[in-house]
Parts: structure tokens; sequence; C-alpha cells
């Protein structure tokens, strides 16, 4: 359960990112880093979301969940 609300806050932090560098695109003047300060942020984000997530299905914290033969 743990680690379905991790998850989901962590896809939350990412959108949250996302959409403030759009407002930063538009907004700010032309000399200004913000944008690119927060896709940075957004693409380590989301690149730490995809090595906790490896990690914890080598660890066991997710069980595989494939499809069931019958």
């Amino acid at each position: 359960m743990i680690a379905k609300l991790f998850v989901i806050a962590m896809l939350v932090a990412i959108f949250v990112s996302l959409f403030s560098a759009l407002v930063f695109l538009f907004r700010d003047k032309k000399g200004s880093h913000r944008t690119a300060k927060a896709l940075t942020w957004r693409i380590g984000l989301s690149i730490t979301l995809f090595l906790l997530l490896m990690a914890s299905f080598y660890f066991g914290i997710i069980p595989p969940q494939g499809l069931s033969a019958r």
C-alpha cells in the first residue's frame, strides 16, 4: 500500500513540475532559466521513479503480477 502511495505521489510531483514548466514558458521573459530547471526536475523525478520501481520489483516489494495460466 505504501509503495502505491509513493508512486502516486511521485507521479503527481512529475506532473506538477511539467505544468510549472509550461507556466514558466509562457510567463517568463526571454532570459529566464526557470523552464529548463523545471524540466530538469521532471526528468530527474522520472528517472528516480523508474529506478525505484525496478529496485522494488527486484527486492520483492512489488510482486510480479504476470498473466495467470489457466
